[in-house]
């Protein structure tokens, strides 16, 4: 297989630029444009796949979240203009990220909220975790070691219960937690350091059934986007430096992103979605 020119590398690049100062609701993934991007493995294939960009003592820093989701759709056209995909942020920092991504693949937006389960008496170790679609996952490990009761699993998950159900309320209103079952489903976010809610993320999303699990992120420690294959079937790490300390780092522009951001991206995704149906 041969690789792509740089001339025609460079008229991909030109030809997303333009679209990215298009109308927000229309998509940059035009099939001229896919037609042009590398050859990616067929979605269908059901051996994992781990596609990171070599290690690199120097990584490039994008501007902000949305360049780096811009940058991160080049990788990801293999899913452009299909009827079945689905983009999942981990909020908040992966729904800009997301939002790009989802526009320039033409496919739904929606987020999923992970709640880390926290030891009782030392929540900052985690034995479990809870995601939308009221999903739990154990470590069943760590709870036998510690002899932990489930009584005492239930308290704590009754809490983070709460917090992930008004966290969603936040973000979806009333809207209900897209379905998930066969369908491809890209989980993104803005980064990965110990990749901890990203793991938690896909294993929840494996109780819903999908057919599919992609990771894609734009920048990663290169043994967490190795970690993350055992559980997702492909991980897509735009950047992977030797030099990785946090992913705040890589980015020009690194701001909290705010609630009432994460609801107008979902917003504006669900509308121009709307739009194109009628």
């Amino acid at each position: 297989m041969t690789r792509p020119s740089r001339r025609a590398a460079a008229g991909t690049r030109l030809a997303l630029n333009w679209g990215w100062k298009q109308r927000p609701c229309e998509t940059t993934m035009t099939p001229e444009t896919h037609a042009m991007l590398p050859v990616r493995p067929s979605p269908e294939m059901p051996d994992a796949a781990t596609h990171a960009a070599p290690s690199t003592a120097a990584g490039r820093r994008f501007a902000d979240r949305r360049d780096a989701g811009r940058e991160l759709a080049l990788r990801l056209a293999a899913y452009a203009h299909r009827d079945d995909v689905t983009v999942l942020a981990l909020p908040r920092g992966g729904v800009p990220v997301a939002a790009e991504i989802a526009r320039a693949l033409d496919a739904p937006l929606d987020i999923l909220v992970v709640r880390k389960l926290g030891l009782p008496g030392q929540p900052e170790y985690a034995m479990g975790a809870i995601a939308s679609g009221d999903v739990r996952v154990l470590n069943t490990q760590v709870i036998q070691q510690l002899a932990i009761s489930y009584s005492a699993i239930d308290i704590v998950t009754r809490a983070e219960m709460r917090e992930l159900h008004r966290r969603e309320r936040l973000y979806r209103g009333d809207r209900p937690m897209p379905a998930i079952e066969g369908r491809q489903v890209i989980l993104v976010d803005d980064g990965m350091a110990t990749g901890a809610t990203m793991r938690a993320g896909v294993q929840a999303l494996r109780d819903l059934q999908p057919a599919r699990i992609v990771v894609a992120v734009p920048v990663s420690a290169a043994e967490t986007c190795h970690l993350i294959s055992q559980d997702a079937d492909e991980v897509v790490c735009g950047q992977t430096p030797e030099r990785f300390r946090s992913v705040g780092q890589w980015y020009e522009t690194f701001e909290q992103t705010t609630d009432d951001e994460v609801r107008r991206l979902l917003a504006n995704s669900a509308e121009c979605r709307a739009m194109a149906k009628t």
